[in-house]
């Protein structure tokens, strides 16, 4: 009875104290297109997603009922991070919902004009008024916002020391009347829900935790997430270093918060609690267990002997990589080696994947290059009746012509394309897309079909498959090469395809960029099978690798070729638009749909290069 009681207490208390406007609520679901259109046409960074906020301590001043409820002292604000735009999940500080959406739309707005130095209050100035000249629409709309927000702030006369100080700086700044006198955090004051939090997009490092270029590791998925970005920092443990001293009990209860060791051999099962454990704490305080996770890694992908591994075609190459911290394209920084089976078993499909093959491949056969017909020649073989009757109908006001061009003749249509196809070959592939097939598995049927179709198309082609391990092992598998015909051999080779290791994505685009620009053909097409986003065990993870895949599809773009990409990964909508924009992938939600999404796409670029 007691228990319910309480609950029934806290319920009402919480319900009395809460400020904001539910009725009007706006969830960040609701606008998550508009604000990706909003980011994006505004210039902000296109690797940068957009994605839910958590909550965080503020600062300000709280009545009574907030006092006795507990509350008013955590808030989920928009903040800009490396890789991510934070905003809140739910907007409901205005009592008219058309703000608060407003709200989100100017955030979005705002973020594709911040430049972090560090000064909070300065750097939301600079982007406001960026903002607005880039956006001369919005100004009445942020007019409104304006006033909305300096209604919400809370009298500076109510406030002591620091935080009235603080809360000063920040309404003079809203009203444009000067810059602060000192720097203002934005744990200081009560949420400025039209600024944006830059500390952490201002202190980010170049390389993030742990992560060396030569010797990094890739961090496991957790197994419990709710999408939210939380604040995290890098500590030391000292506790192991005296072992003999016995702890106060008291002081460690007081600690819990700020202090949590992770041991990843017994601690990464879900016991139920670790999200509202996390959103306890204000910051997760994470220590090194002396282990390097990327030794781990490499060890257990580490290269096949030269015995057992494929046979290398030719010297290798370099290629460039896109630092995006740096801005700069750095010359020869992958080392790419080109790999062929040597003896691979031969392939016999199952006899469902033969139909499905030569149904594909009849489709093919049709729209082979063929005869055609020009329509109002000179001179041909027939009539052209429809020329007969625009010459007899525009010859009724002039001089008729001495040779009309009423006539239709046969020709032979040619259609000029050239197409790579490029497979996507990393550990990820060892999963299994069904309960009885592999992702790989599903990728060396679509391989087969896709070979036997295009056979018969008569177009050249080529097909590859990628995987790497960093930056000086890319690694490029020949399955069927421009200069190869379609036969027992290159069959063989897809069949022995198996997982590889990571996906350096960005080389693999630019060895098949180099490799289309030496086709003369009008078309060339550039088809990216893949089922998930790049990453490498090196800095290659996250942001790196999205910037250096989107460089590299920019640059074939420019070399005159058709990159697009097919892709089986549920999450693909969070990151492919970035990197070949809205139209440039299709995503095959059943992977045994994947044959089937592959030739369509292909035929329709056959049809626009007839």
């Amino acid at each position: 009875m007691e228990e319910w009681v309480g609950q029934q207490w806290d319920r009402f208390i919480r319900r009395a104290a809460n400020r904001q406007h539910d009725a009007a609520a706006v969830s960040l679901p609701e606008v998550q297109r508009s604000l990706n259109l909003m980011f994006r046409a505004a210039g902000g960074a296109p690797a940068v997603r957009v994605g839910p906020a958590s909550e965080r301590k503020v600062g300000g001043a709280r009545d009574w009922l907030q006092r006795v409820a507990g509350t008013g002292t955590h808030a989920a604000t928009a903040r800009l991070e490396p890789e991510v735009l934070s905003l809140p999940p739910c907007i409901a500080v205005h009592a008219d919902a058309s703000l608060n959406r407003a709200l989100y739309l100017w955030l979005a707005a705002l973020a594709a004009h911040i430049e972090p130095t560090g000064d909070w209050i300065a750097d939301n100035r600079r982007a406001t008024l960026a903002a607005l000249d880039s956006f001369p629409g919005l100004r009445e709309r942020h007019r409104q916002l304006l006033a909305a927000e300096s209604a919400l702030r809370p009298n500076p006369a109510r406030l002591r020391g620091r935080a009235a100080e603080a809360e000063r700086a920040v309404q003079r700044a809203l009203a444009g009347q000067g810059d602060a006198a000192g720097p203002v955090r934005p744990d200081e004051v009560a949420p400025v829900w039209l600024w944006l939090d830059t500390t952490a997009a201002a202190a980010a490092r170049p390389v993030s935790r742990d992560e060396d270029p030569q010797s990094s590791g890739t961090e496991r998925a957790p197994t419990t997430q709710d999408g939210r970005r939380r604040r995290a920092q890098a500590v030391a443990d000292e506790r192991d270093k005296a072992p003999l001293m016995m702890f106060f009990r008291a002081e460690s209860i007081l600690s819990w918060g700020e202090f949590v060791k992770v041991n990843r051999a017994s601690d990464d099962d879900d016991d139920g609690n670790a999200l509202a454990a996390a959103n306890d704490m204000d910051v997760l305080a994470i220590a090194p267990d002396g282990q390097s996770t990327a030794s781990r890694v490499k060890f257990d992908l580490d290269l096949p002997s030269a015995a057992a591994d494929d046979r290398p075609l030719g010297p290798g190459i370099r290629l460039p990589e896109w630092d995006w911290r740096r801005g700069a394209l750095i010359a020869d920084h992958c080392a790419l080696q080109t790999m062929v089976t040597a003896a691979p078993p031969t392939f016999a499909p199952p006899p469902a994947l033969r139909v499905t093959a030569r149904r594909v491949r009849r489709r093919m056969e049709v729209l082979r290059g063929g005869m055609g017909r020009l329509h109002a020649q000179p001179e041909g073989e027939e009539l052209d009746l429809d020329a007969w009757i625009r010459h007899h109908v525009e010859s009724a006001a002039a001089p008729r012509s001495e040779s009309p061009s009423v006539f239709s003749r046969r020709v032979r249509s040619e259609r000029s394309l050239a197409t790579l196809l490029l497979a996507d070959l990393s550990l990820s592939t060892d999963a299994y897309a069904t309960q009885t097939a592999r992702v790989i598995d599903v990728i060396r049927d679509a391989l087969y079909v896709f070979g036997e179709a295009l056979s018969a198309s008569g177009d050249p082609f080529e097909m590859l498959g990628f995987s790497s391990v960093r930056r000086q092992n890319v690694r490029i598998h020949q399955l069927k090469g421009f200069d190869e015909p379609w036969g027992a051999r290159t069959r063989d080779r897809v069949g022995a395809i198996k997982p590889g290791y990571y996906t350096r994505m960005g080389a693999a685009i630019r060895h098949a960029t180099t490799r289309l620009e030496q086709r003369p053909e009008r078309q060339r097409l550039l088809l990216l099978l893949t089922d998930g986003k790049p990453n490498d065990l090196d800095v290659y993870e996250g942001r790196y690798g999205l910037e250096d895949t989107r460089y590299a599809v920019l640059a074939a773009r420019a070399a005159g070729l058709l990159p697009f990409c097919i892709t089986i990964d549920e999450a693909a909508h969070d990151y492919l638009p970035m990197l070949f924009g809205q139209q440039g992938y299709a995503l095959v939600h059943r992977p045994q749909d994947l044959v089937g999404k592959l030739s369509a796409v292909h035929q329709r670029f056959m049809a626009r290069a007839a």
